[in-house]
């Protein structure tokens, strides 16, 4: 079964990024998906998971316009309760971490800028735990 890894982030700059540091550590183990806002991330983990391809993986921003990343990541979780999932913020307030890491089994917050190493650790740390 293929398996995905998706990034929601306002700033393409953002995506770009994380899209070439996950590729560059996971080869082509995973799908990597982009977008720019909750409610295309929502359509992108529809369409995955209709066309067989398991979302493993979540990293999203907190500050986008539209829904917010800890009321993404919280409806996200009721529809795919056991996909790991990671906060990547500059400005999310501590309230709004807390409220994903009790209605959305939050992972793991990352400040921007991130340092790649870490995130990419604490990826493979959490995916290993499924694997167990």
């Amino acid at each position: 079964m293929e398996k995905a890894i998706l990034c929601v982030d306002d700033e393409e700059f953002v995506l770009t990024a994380l899209s070439q540091e996950l590729k560059h550590n996971f080869k082509d183990e995973f799908i990597i998906e982009l977008a720019q806002n909750a409610e295309d991330a929502l359509e992108i983990l529809d369409e995955l998971e209709n066309d067989g391809i398991k979302t493993m993986v979540i990293i999203s921003d907190w500050l986008m316009p539209g829904m917010k990343g800890d009321d993404f990541l919280i409806e996200s979780h009721k529809r795919f309760p056991k996909v790991i999932k990671f906060l990547l913020t500059g400005m999310a307030s501590d309230e709004a971490i807390q409220n994903a890491q009790e209605h959305a089994e939050l992972k793991g917050t990352f400040l921007k800028p991130w340092k790649s190493e870490e995130l990419i650790n604490q990826i493979k740390i959490e995916l290993r735990k499924i694997d167990e």
